[in-house]
């Protein structure tokens, strides 16, 4: 059902996942904090194109290895687009043995009962089918926790894993990615009614199938070790969440077992006018210090 030699880099390999999937309501915040403004671009193709070039440099640079990264994702966009004249996923396959994952949600429905659950996701089989066809290792989305609503998270959790159910049945891992605000008031409240939500689904889950889970990194250090021991669940990976990468880097350390999977603090710094060698530089820098954080 799995690709074993892929399913064993990701449950025991070091380093951590970087995640290039800024889909069209976050690209122009990406590409402005890149160093490109929307005078620069009229309409999504454009738009597309510059974000597409931004994540080429990135993924093509020198400093992107599969030494410190296990896993990238990328968003719909991405996946079907070309890298040197292959798809994104089989350049990260062949040429840097870094794992693709492809971010599957739509977006976040409007706030209800504290939470934001994922917007419907039309067609989901046969995007599945297409990232059988590109070579996808597996799947991510993202629905937000704002308060500690009990009848919200319990919401938030039914519809990951329904839909996480249905992606593992393509063969794909799921990520299920619950994010718990960083600024929430309610934060650790919510993350104690998150995990015990995370047990009660995982309970009904055959042995034999394997997801994983991206979480805010957590009030409480090492919260999720006891999530990390269940022998469903291939990783716990952590968002960075709006933490600045020294941040996201000092909390994330303090938890063991728990790895990176960041955005924004991955890119922090990087420009679209730096000259290569510079760019390699800070991007090398930074690929450092989060794997430093991921295996600590």
């Amino acid at each position: 059902m799995y690709n074993d030699e892929q399913l064993t880099r990701m449950r025991e390999g070091k380093g951590f996942i970087a995640a290039l999937d800024q889909s069209g309501g976050s690209t122009p915040k990406a590409l402005k904090l890149y160093g490109i403004d929307e005078s620069r671009y009229h309409g999504d193709d454009e738009m597309f194109e510059l974000v597409h070039r931004m994540r080429t440099r990135i993924i093509m640079s020198p400093s992107f290895t599969s030494e410190h990264i296990l896993a990238a994702i990328l968003f719909e966009n991405t996946m079907d687009r070309q890298m040197d004249g292959r798809f994104t996923a089989d350049y990260l396959l062949q040429e840097k043995n870094i794992l693709p994952i492809l971010k599957v949600d739509k977006g976040l429905a409007p706030e209800s009962d504290g939470v934001q659950l994922m917007k419907p996701i039309p067609s989901l089989d046969g995007l599945l089918d297409r990232a059988n066809e590109r070579h996808i290792f597996g799947t991510k989305m993202r629905s937000v926790i704002k308060l500690a609503n009990k009848e919200g998270i319990r919401k938030i959790v039914d519809q990951q894993f329904k839909l996480g159910l249905q992606i593992a049945e393509k063969g794909l891992i799921p990520i299920l990615e619950p994010e718990v605000d960083i600024y929430s008031k309610e934060k650790e409240e919510a993350e104690k009614i998150l995990k015990d939500e995370f047990f009660s689904h995982l309970e009904k889950v055959q042995k034999d199938v394997k997801l994983m889970f991206k979480v805010s990194i957590p009030t409480e250090e090492g919260f999720y070790s006891d999530l990390m021991d269940d022998p469903r669940v291939v990783r716990v990976v952590a968002l960075s969440g709006g933490y600045s990468r020294d941040e996201a880097d000092k909390l994330l350390a303090k938890n063991p077992g728990l790895i990176a999977s960041f955005s924004r603090a991955l890119s922090q710094g990087l420009n679209d006018a730096q000259p290569q060698d510079e760019f390699d530089k800070m991007l090398k820098d930074s690929i450092e210090q989060i794997y430093r954080a991921s295996i600590s």
